[in-house]
């Protein structure tokens, strides 16, 4: 059995360097919440609006008198409704997190 040395691909990638650890405390952070919450409600609404107007009520009298009522849905405005309900999930939960980060996140001083 010949036993050959394996590349391992380290050589193929430069070297890490040490730069400026990243600072998650940043207190723009509760502007970025604030802003994703009002865009959240704006989506929350418009998918209120479109869930109601995607669905429409026929009636219908025949010539007996009795009245036929019908329910008529309308595909595009319901998925567009469920789409941007799905972003305004999508923003509150960033905004929640976004505000962790400007409230909570702090460096620790380096033990010494």
């Amino acid at each position: 059995m010949i036993d050959l040395p394996q590349p391992t691909g380290a050589e193929l990638w430069p070297p890490e360097e040490p730069g400026p650890q990243a600072r998650l405390h940043k207190p723009w952070r509760t502007l970025v919440a604030v802003v994703e919450v009002v865009l959240a409600v704006a989506a929350g609404w418009a998918a209120y609006a479109l869930w109601h107007g995607g669905r429409a009520i026929v009636v219908t009298r025949t010539d007996d008198g009795a009245v036929l009522e019908s329910h008529r849905y309308f595909g595009g405005l319901l998925a567009a409704a469920i789409g941007l309900g799905t972003v305004a999930a999508i923003l509150l939960v960033d905004a929640v997190r976004q505000l962790l980060l400007a409230v909570r996140a702090r460096h620790r001083a380096p033990k010494a």
